[in-house]
């Protein structure tokens, strides 16, 4: 099963055009949707007016060569590794789920307009990875869902409970799931059943892939350039917009707040972690 191309055996059903021209349209809906979403949220206006203050603020100027090594740091924590999770559970879960997002799109872009046909003969690597990849999906995806969720291991909700803000998780652990049952009904013969589960993943992939608008797909487009630009902010001292933290020993800072001698003495110790005292056992 794992070697087969399900896309193949299709093809006798649904020409290759067909199932071309549907791979083309999501990624249009795609495309529209997130376009969308930036003008419904505002969310580009407001991150380019942020940038444009932050600029005013700034207490250096940030050379081409450091905005690069920054950008690298970006692609290498917040990219490819998930560094911004301090859960160790969360971060493996997203891994899973993110790289397995991505391969099983990619091999399925890859085996439906290089390899749509019997004659074709697609490579055995190909269908290895369209299925290790919805596998791959399956598990970050079913493992966030029943245990790492906020609502579920934090606020005691039940698993079965959805909102609108599950739409992304939900369809795409349904495309994963149908996406395995089809190829397996398929490759077993199971008259019937392989018809049902195309269907089901058909319509679990078109809601994923449409419903950018209201769901969390857009967020994975904006996550890496928020990560860029804070880390160009503390680069050039704007931090923010928001105010330096003196040191609470400097003889300003006791005049500036003569509160804290009385309430710290006159040399404050370090406050410590404070809420990393402890591992984060929440989302």
């Amino acid at each position: 099963m794992i070697t087969n191309n399900p896309f193949a055996e299709l093809s006798s059903m649904i020409s290759p055009e067909v199932m071309q021209g549907y791979v083309i349209l999501m990624v249009l809906l795609v495309i529209g949707g997130t376009l969308l979403d930036i003008i419904h949220k505002g969310s580009a206006k407001y991150f380019f007016e942020n940038a444009k203050k932050a600029e005013k603020s700034a207490k250096r100027s940030v050379s081409g060569g450091e905005k690069a090594s920054l950008a690298a740091q970006t692609l290498a924590k917040e990219v490819l590794t998930s560094g911004e999770f301090d859960n160790t559970q969360r971060r493996i879960s997203h891994l899973f789920t993110m790289y397995g997002f991505i391969v099983f799109v990619v091999a399925t872009a890859v085996l439906i307009f290089s390899y749509p046909t019997p004659a074709d003969q697609a490579p055995a690597l190909w269908p290895m990875l369209w299925h290790l990849g919805a596998a791959s999906l399956a598990f970050g995806g079913y493992w966030f869902w029943f245990v790492i969720r906020v609502d579920v291991s934090s606020e005691g909700h039940k698993w079965y409970q959805v909102a609108q803000a599950d739409i992304f998780i939900v369809s795409l652990l349904a495309t994963s799931t149908f996406a395995l049952l089809w190829s397996g009904t398929q490759s077993s013969g199971a008259a019937g059943w392989d018809t049902l589960f195309f269907a089901l993943f058909i319509l679990s992939s078109t809601t994923l892939f449409s419903t950018v608008l209201w769901s969390k797909f857009a967020h994975m487009f904006f996550k890496p350039a928020a990560a860029y630009q804070k880390k160009i902010t503390r680069a050039d001292g704007s931090q923010e917009n928001l105010p330096d933290m003196p040191s609470l020993t400097d003889a300003e800072t006791k005049s500036r707040y003569p509160d804290i001698p009385e309430y710290m003495g006159d040399n404050p110790s370090d406050m410590g972690l404070g809420i990393k005292r402890e591992a984060p056992q929440h989302y």
